[in-house]
């Protein structure tokens, strides 16, 4: 196996890291979690697609440059580098938009894909429910035929981006009869569509990241479904496997973090526990270690291969990854680490983001269900 860049990809690393030394914002934007941040967010989404840095995988003809997966690897490596700002669009870019690629109709993909890839629409996730989050099979939201609409009534919970987000995705219950995978649809919706309310979710931090969504009789026109009437089941097993593989977590995240943590120990070297340069090698070793095995995967799909269980491996290992070494980071920093800003006033990230690695192990699937899964489809253990 050849692990150098070829001269093109080399040529592409240059085109991207200039790109982002003149484009990224020099100071950090506010959190994307309230609103003020969210819309300087999107301001560097609409910048972002002005370069045709939208979703460089995507065919040009919906936004993109047509480009291949080790290119994207390479995309993010410049983009995190960088300390480029978080992706507000996410759920749509990398969730949405490769379902809407492999389900969705050519309109449905004229539709939804370039706005996407422009930053003109901003999408939130709506999977869970009261009493349904890992467990989406059992979802009770309706979603009732009449005439060339559907009138959706129901529930959601801990929709990601649902506070401020233009647009939403999720299953709903078509055939009130159906019981479980069955009688589910995958539909797109406007939130800000009359009888859709939000109640923004405040987390530890108070910043609103989720939002309950409320459907009163809310009404969406037929050809907002994904795929067949009753095949939703399918669309979003496909959907969790782009959250849990590829594409919603790149490497690079987990490397550029693992770049500061190395940078922090050495600040804090002379007061840090002994346990702390083993915890901070394991952290790099582990961000290379899913680097690597993401270009296999990489390599894999491009020779015609897909992902299937296996991206609950994936799933498992980038979140308990990312909440080591934030725990890491939080560890080193002692006191300090509870202040939302450092001595001098910098603001901490660390904080923010040991507060979002919580959450790892339990969006996307928890790990509880991802073991099963793993313990079922790929060691063939019993139920």
């Amino acid at each position: 196996m050849d692990l150098a860049y070829t001269p093109e990809q080399q040529a592409f690393h240059a085109e991207v890291r200039a790109w982002m030394e003149a484009n990224v914002p020099k100071e950090p934007l506010v959190t994307l979690e309230r609103e003020d941040g969210y819309h300087q967010h999107v301001e560097w989404e609409r910048r972002l697609a002005s370069g045709n840095w939208g979703m460089v995988t995507w065919p040009e003809a919906y936004g993109g440059r047509g480009l291949d997966l080790i290119q994207w690897l390479i995309f993010e490596e410049e983009y995190y580098r960088a300390g480029a700002p978080l992706r507000v669009n996410q759920n749509g870019i990398f969730l949405l938009g490769p379902t809407v690629m492999e389900f969705g109709t050519d309109e449905q993909k004229a539709r939804f894909l370039t706005p996407m890839a422009k930053g003109e629409v901003i999408w939130a996730q709506a999977w869970s429910e009261p009493n349904a989050g890992s467990d989406m099979a059992a979802i009770t939201s309706k979603a009732i035929r009449d005439g060339d609409h559907y009138v959706i009534t129901g529930q959601k919970t801990w929709s990601s981006r649902a506070s401020f987000a233009d647009w939403g995705f999720g299953l709903f219950r078509t055939d009130p009869e159906s019981k479980r995978h069955k009688g589910l649809s995958f539909i797109l919706f406007d939130l800000n569509a009359p009888g859709v309310t939000r109640r923004p979710i405040r987390q530890l931090h108070g910043d609103p990241g989720f939002a309950e969504l409320f459907f009163d009789e809310v009404r969406v026109p037929v050809e907002n479904r994904i795929a067949g009437e009753g095949e939703g089941w399918n669309v979003a097993m496909a959907t969790a496997g782009f959250e849990r593989g590829l594409m919603l977590r790149s490497p690079a995240r987990f490397q550029a973090a693992a770049e500061r943590l190395v940078g922090l120990f050495r600040q804090h070297e002379a007061k840090a526990a002994p346990a702390a340069r083993e915890q901070v090698m394991q952290a790099w070793m582990d961000a290379q270690a899913y680097a690597y095995n993401t270009y296999a995967v990489a390599s894999k799909i491009m020779a015609g291969g897909h992902i299937g269980a296996e991206a609950s491996l994936n799933k498992i290992f980038w979140s308990e990854l990312d909440r080591a070494a934030h725990r890491t980071a939080m560890q080193l920093l002692g006191a300090s680490a509870e202040l939302r800003h450092l001595d001098g006033g910098a603001l901490n990230a660390w904080l923010e983001g040991y507060i979002f690695s919580l959450s790892g192990p339990i969006y996307a699937g928890s790990n509880e269900i991802q073991r099963n899964i793993i313990a079922e489809r790929l060691l063939g253990l019993p139920r």
